[in-house]
């Protein structure tokens, strides 16, 4: 079974991801993938280079996340650019790591996909779970972990599907407002559910 596992920014997907490791399952993780294709000397960080220039790459030659994001943020057509060029590498990569998982034996995979929905990749999937937070809780998680103004996180999270719209096309939904153990046993139950553990 290839699950699909999706969230918004600071709803605690990783979180989830985390738990699911603890479980043994293999896990293709779109935000590492996404790492791994712009690494130095890859085409993909040469066709970024050629569509932003030279000043979005650090001395050690890597991708200044940083400069690029503050880029695309507020530009909805460099960002179209962006995506554009970086997502068809990482399907690429996501689908040869999933193989790889099958190939070896693996009966379960988990594709940690942040933008499932936004990229229309439920077709990847068999499952989908989604990791949701009522809205206050997801503004104040961001606004705390990356130190952010009110402002900056809330177009943070605007960028992104609301997690209500994500909720309707899930197979399965954690709510992870509460604790940790009750996000746990939420997880267990969908797990069991599904038959991914007995």
């Amino acid at each position: 079974m290839i699950i699909g596992l999706t969230g918004s920014i600071a709803s605690g997907k990783s979180t989830v991801a985390n738990m699911l490791k603890e479980y043994g399952l293999p896990i293709v993780d779109a935000d590492v993938v996404a790492r791994v294709v712009v690494e130095p000397g890859t085409a993909t960080l040469a066709k970024i280079v050629e569509a932003f220039g030279k000043e979005v790459i650090t001395e050690n030659g890597e991708m200044d996340r940083a400069k690029v994001g503050s880029i695309i943020f507020h530009d909805e057509s460099k960002r179209k650019v962006l995506n554009d060029i970086i997502h068809p590498a990482i399907r690429a990569e996501m689908l040869r790591q999933r193989d790889e998982h099958i190939a070896n034996g693996a009966k379960t995979v988990i594709m940690d996909i942040p933008l499932l929905f936004e990229s229309k990749l439920q077709h990847y999937v068999e499952k989908i779970l989604v990791v949701t937070v009522s809205e206050e809780t997801q503004l104040r998680r961001l606004m705390e972990r990356n130190q952010l103004s009110e402002e900056d996180a809330r177009a943070r999270i605007s960028s992104q599907l609301p997690l209500s719209e994500k909720e309707k096309g899930a197979d399965a939904v954690i709510d992870n407002n509460g604790t940790v153990e009750e996000t746990r046993a939420q997880l267990e139950t969908v797990l069991r559910n599904w038959g991914v553990i007995s």
